[in-house]
């Protein structure tokens, strides 16, 4: 079990007159590092935390649901990987559940995972690539926008969660 609080990682900004293929990967590889910075430090307690009542959500429940989006968009959907689903029957959606004995070391660590995988997935991959998993008819080109879209939202969740919990603004 992984524990304590979790590190900054480096963040690179996306080039700005790159191919549309370089801008996309890493405008979400940006964002992804933001998600992983944007918790760091937290202790295990803050980051469980639902700091802005009557919601629930937690920046655990933030980074949890974003492992599964990932796994959902590029490596289930997409690659149509033969893999677990991230979601329970009771749960379909996504919508941040935590286990418990779960830390935030673990949650950022699982993550960073999936986003190798994602990469991974997707890598050689055309933007025109059609989805691969039945009754998916949607291009990687859209599910990376897709995907750019629900990180960067997210995001914007954990910067006022974060605000919220020790006063911490920034990029």
């Amino acid at each position: 079990m992984e524990s304590g609080p979790v590190s900054p990682v480096a963040r690179v900004r996306p080039p700005e007159d790159g191919s549309e293929r370089d801008t996309l990967t890493g405008l979400l590889d940006y964002l992804r590092a933001t998600v992983v910075n944007k918790v760091a430090g937290l202790s295990d307690e803050q980051a469980f935390s639902a700091p802005v009542p009557p919601s629930t959500l937690t920046p655990a429940g933030v980074v949890k649901h974003l492992t599964g989006v990932e796994r959902f968009w590029f490596s289930i959907d997409f690659a149509g990987a033969d893999l677990p689903w991230p979601w329970s029957e009771s749960d379909p959606h996504g919508n941040f559940p935590l286990a418990e004995g779960e830390t935030m070391a673990e949650l950022v660590g699982a993550y960073l995972e999936e986003c190798q995988r994602s990469r991974s997935a997707i890598d050689g991959a055309d933007l025109t690539s059609r989805a691969r998993s039945e009754d998916m008819h949607f291009t990687l080109r859209y599910a990376m926008v897709h995907m750019i879209e629900e990180t960067a939202r997210h995001c914007g969740h954990l910067d006022l969660l974060r605000e919220r919990i020790d006063g911490q603004t920034g990029e």
